[in-house]
């Protein structure tokens, strides 16, 4: 179901609302459930009650890291990485109650921006961790009037602040051009193909497999904590579900890295449905504590603002520094 009121641009600016709280709202449901089993959303029909140390409604690092970016790309008036790994550098020192152990220590590494995650990679041979796409809301938004290309390039560039591994930088380009054909009205299903062919070629086969039609997240040979599971597992939700709401909530009954797998499910399926179909009763108690950054505590009015903001603004970084 999409949104019908209005001409197309209110259309697609009600689609990249959507994505953007969508992302927040699938983070927020999902984090109570993180690490547990299978299941456990509809087996204790809790939604936005909060548990496993978040207040009800409270977004995790995936929607506080997204917030960063988005705001850097507006302040900075395009792609500016140097801007945006301090920011994350910033938030990691104001001890949020969640950070990935990977990010974290690409940010406290004391390598600079442009060497840290490479570092990292070099030291640890491990870098392929779902934590680049969990953020990616916001920039898919914004770089969605860039192409193809355009777009696919972003999200490699964003990916590799913090992730060394081309793997998590792949997977985040996928998912900012599946977001770039939902905002336009089309299907993203229907793009998987031709995304698949912008692909690394090194890492296209494994992609492939992981978005197949016929892939479930039963097939996995990976936690979800991983890129290729976490991004097959988001696409499967929106493959298999009619409505928002019903996507968000299968990513979370699959258990493991709820949250993120949930936010990116949040992410295609609002960039699909549009805001209209975000529950109202999931965005009220929802909120983004910005550790860091004074007490900044952003509501969804707070990031319906900012996704139209990075909606009405054209690409003009270069990926400065």
């Amino acid at each position: 179901m999409h949104p019908t009121r209005g001409d197309a641009v209110t259309t697609r600016l009600d689609r990249a609302v959507g994505a953007v709280l969508g992302s927040a709202v699938g983070d927020a449901l999902g984090a109570p459930y993180e690490f547990g089993p299978p299941g456990q959303l509809t087996a204790r029909g809790q939604e936005m009650c909060g548990g496993g140390g978040w207040d009800p409604g409270e977004a995790t690092d995936d929607t506080q890291m997204a917030v960063l970016v988005g705001e850097s790309l507006l302040e900075r008036d395009g792609l500016d990485l140097p801007d945006v790994f301090a920011r994350f550098q910033r938030w990691a020192a104001g001890d949020p109650k969640d950070i990935g152990l990977q990010t974290e220590d690409v940010l406290t590494n004391g390598e600079p921006w442009d060497r840290a995650a490479a570092q990292h990679f070099r030291v640890n041979a491990r870098a392929a961790g779902n934590g680049s796409l969990m953020r990616a809301a916001t920039s898919a938004v914004y770089f969605a009037t860039a192409g193809q290309a355009g777009t696919m390039d972003a999200a490699r560039r964003i990916a590799a602040l913090t992730h060394g591994d081309r793997a998590a930088w792949e997977g985040t380009a996928v998912l900012h051009e599946l977001v770039r054909v939902a905002l336009c009205g089309a299907d993203p299903l229907a793009a998987l193909p031709s995304a698949l062919a912008a692909v690394h070629p090194d890492h296209r086969e494994r992609y492939g497999r992981v978005l197949a039609p016929d892939w479930h997240p039963g097939l996995a040979t990976e936690f979800n904590g991983a890129v290729w599971p976490c991004l097959g597992s988001a696409v499967w939700a929106l493959r298999t579900t009619t409505r928002f709401a019903a996507a968000v909530r299968a990513a979370v009954d699959l258990g493991g890295d709820t949250d993120t797998v949930a936010a990116v499910t949040g992410a295609l399926a609002g960039a699909r449905h549009g805001q209209g179909e975000v529950p109202e009763r999931w965005t009220a108690p929802l909120h983004v504590p910005l550790p860091g950054f004074g007490d900044r505590v952003l509501d969804a009015a707070d990031l319906r603002g900012l996704a139209q903001q990075l909606a009405g603004r054209s690409p003009a970084g270069d990926g400065r520094g």
